[in-house]
Formats: C-alpha cells, structure tokens, sequence
C-alpha cells in the first residue's frame, strides 16, 4: 500500500537535524512514499543491507538519468558482471602496491603543504581552509591532472555533484550542471587521449594502458570514471576530516585517547562513519514488483536508501545514537570493519575506493594531531551542518598552538 510519508525530508525540521527523526522513520514508517519526488525511502539496517546487496532487484539503473547525464558516459555503478568485474580490476591496480605507496606520499606532501600557512596563525577552519582544498589537490594528483587547475575544476566539479545529489532543480541550476560537465569533458578529454601510450603511474594513464580479459576502457568511459572519482574522492573527505575532529572534541576522554594511542584512530574514523556518513542517501531502481515491511513498491519505482538512519540502527548497533570509539569488537560484529557500518554502500556497488579512503583519513588525521597542539573549537565558532543527500559541517574553526 502507498505510504505518504507524515515527515517530509525537505521540511526545515529535518534539513537542520535528520538525526532526530531517525527513530521516528525505522518504527513508525520503515517505508514511505516521498510524493514531491516520486520515490520511496527505507531506514533500517536489515533493509537497507537487503536492497544494496540484491543488485538483481535493486538495479543502479537509475543513474542513466541521476548521473550519466553529466558524467558523460556510464560510470562504474551501472555495470555489471564480467565488464564490472574487470573494470574494477582495473581500477584497484592504480590503488595497491607501489601505487598506493606513491599516493600515499602524495598525500602527506599535499597535507603539510595545506597545514603549513595555519602553523603561526593559530586557527584554522578544517572544511574550508583545509579539507576542500587538500581533497581537491590530492584527486588531481592520484588521477594526474595539474593542480594549477585546481580552483577552475572544483568549480566545475560542484556543478556536478549539484546534479546527482540534488532533487527538483530548476531548469536554470540543471543548464549550469550540464555547462560544467561540458567544460570539465573539454578540458580532460584531450588530456585522456595525450595519455594514450603513457607509462606515467598515475591512475589516467595507469587504466588508459589496463586491459583484463580482453576489455578496455574507451577514452568516453575514462571521462566518465575519472569525472566518478573526482565526485567519490573530494566529496566526503573534507566532511569525514572534519566529523571525526569535531565528534571527538565533543568526547574529550576519546579524544585524550586517540592522541596518546594512534592505534585508535582507525575505530574513530571507523565510527565517525557510522555516525554520521557523509553520504546520507544511496539510491537504486527495482527490476520488478517488490514487497518490504508489508509496502509494495512497483516495478521501475526509485529506492533511496537512508544510510544515515541504518547505522543508527538498535538491532545492528548497540547504543546507537552515542558516539564511542571503543565499541566492542568481539562482542558485536557489526563493528568489526567499515564493510559492516554502510557509509561505503554494500554489496558488489561498495565503493571501489573504500580502503583507499580509509588510509587517506587515518594519515591526514596523524598529521594534524602531530602538527598542532591544546586542539579546541573557537570560541567564536558556531557549530553547523549542511546537506540532504550528502551531509557534513558548513565549516570546523580550531585553534591550537605549536
């Protein structure tokens, strides 16, 4: 039976703190209809773990209009079988072994470079002064483009993300995302093709040269995944930086704890994920007629999965809704990786750069807890997040010394 949901997820309420209505949502409506936008949303963690891993029903079919459109051709998400199978292959070669030693080089060089200019100031934002820039810089380095460039293609890289993670755009914002991606395919495509016969270890040349059981990637293709990965790459790390620092601060024991134990920076990362996921909604189309928690949802509708709401989960997490990095990891499994909270999705579709992310995070977290010291938030500074289907604070001001 349709479901018109009581909560909208566009009301102000909700934009300010979906957290609280969480609860609300995996009890009394575990799956509701969101008339404005024609889809259907699921909360709780069984559900959600349910559709992301049955990709049969659950299709990403819906990306041929939610992202392909400025992503210029399919990106990874919407194969499947052998061509997902090899192609991911491809991918993680530029992510393992002596390329990953190098990107991880690259980032230290890029963090320090960033962190250096606040070392006499005292303060800094760590969204703004920092995270966006670091992410930018450090996507340009691992795929190989000139960080010259680096403010013109962040630039043309938010009229992207605008597009696929934005609902009821105006038909003005939708010509603009279409103006970006055009500039962003003017601009890579002939650096995508001078790359052709590269031996360069970046990740351009490195999947321009790859070839696994006899498929190649096209040069369109290698725009689409490249404009992907500048998306799965940027977006979230500046908002993870800065969730993990501030959700920390907020727990001055944990905090005292992960910067006397460096070992327990893994599980902060690892539950700032599951707190508060900067990717709030992760959406698929089902193939055929499905029925869950008693509501059918037609053939072809849209699912958004609120991932948000699942890691919040009672019957997944113990004490949910308290952020706490010592969790037990014997006692409940469902702590035990980040393959286990579902910030990264779940299933075949996990994000591809999962692991890479997760190194990225611990190793910039390192270097600023070496650089700066008696680490607090501004006086000054007023907490705020932003954000529907991605999420994170509008910006982070510590001070500290030297």
């Amino acid at each position: 039976m349709l479901q018109q949901s009581k909560i909208s997820i566009f009301s102000e309420a909700y934009s300010k703190d979906p957290y609280k209505f969480f609860p609300y949502f995996r009890t009394q409506e575990p799956v509701f209809y969101e008339e404005s936008i024609d889809c259907y949303f699921v909360s709780n963690y069984e559900d959600v773990k349910y559709v992301l891993e049955n990709e049969e029903i659950f299709t990403t079919k819906m990306l041929a209009k939610r992202a392909q459109p400025v992503m210029r051709d399919r990106v990874l998400a919407q194969m499947t079988g052998k061509e997902h199978k090899e192609k991911k292959k491809m991918i993680m070669k530029g992510l393992t072994g002596e390329n990953l030693k190098r990107l991880l080089s690259l980032f230290k060089q890029n963090a320090i470079e960033v962190l250096t200019p606040y070392l006499n100031r005292g303060k800094i934002d760590l969204v703004n002064d920092f995270g966006k820039i670091f992410a930018v810089q450090s996507t340009m380095d691992m795929l190989g483009l000139d960080k010259k460039d680096q403010e013109q293609i962040a630039e043309w890289h938010k009229g992207i993300a605008k597009f696929i993670t934005s609902f009821n755009l105006s038909d003005e914002e939708i010509e603009y995302c279409f103006w970006c991606s055009e500039q962003l395919e003017k601009y890579l495509l002939p650096i995508i093709e001078s790359k052709k016969d590269s031996s360069g270890n970046d990740l351009i040349s490195i999947l321009k040269s790859s070839e696994f059981n006899g498929i190649k990637m096209t040069s369109q293709e290698l725009l689409a995944l490249t404009l992907n990965i500048l998306l799965a790459a940027t977006e979230p790390v500046d908002k993870t930086l800065a969730l993990l620092f501030y959700n920390l601060l907020q727990n001055p024991k944990q905090f005292e704890d992960v910067k006397n134990n460096r070992k327990l920076l893994k599980n902060a990362i690892n539950e700032t994920l599951r707190f508060e996921p900067p990717v709030q909604f992760i959406p698929r189309q089902v193939s055929r007629e499905v029925t869950i928690k008693g509501v059918l949802i037609p053939k072809n509708a849209v699912i958004i999965n609120m991932i948000g709401a699942a890691n919040r989960d009672p019957k997944a997490f113990s004490n949910p809704d308290k952020f706490d990095i010592y969790r037990s990891f014997e006692d409940n499994k469902a702590f035990t990786s980040h393959s286990q909270n579902l910030a990264f999705g779940y299933g075949t579709h996990t994000c591809v750069g999962a692991s890479l992310a997760l190194m990225q995070l611990e190793l910039v977290a390192n270097i600023i807890l070496d650089s700066f010291k008696n680490i607090e938030l501004d006086e000054s500074f007023s907490y705020g997040e932003k954000g529907l289907y991605t999420r994170g604070p509008v910006s982070l001001v510590l001070k500290f010394t030297t």
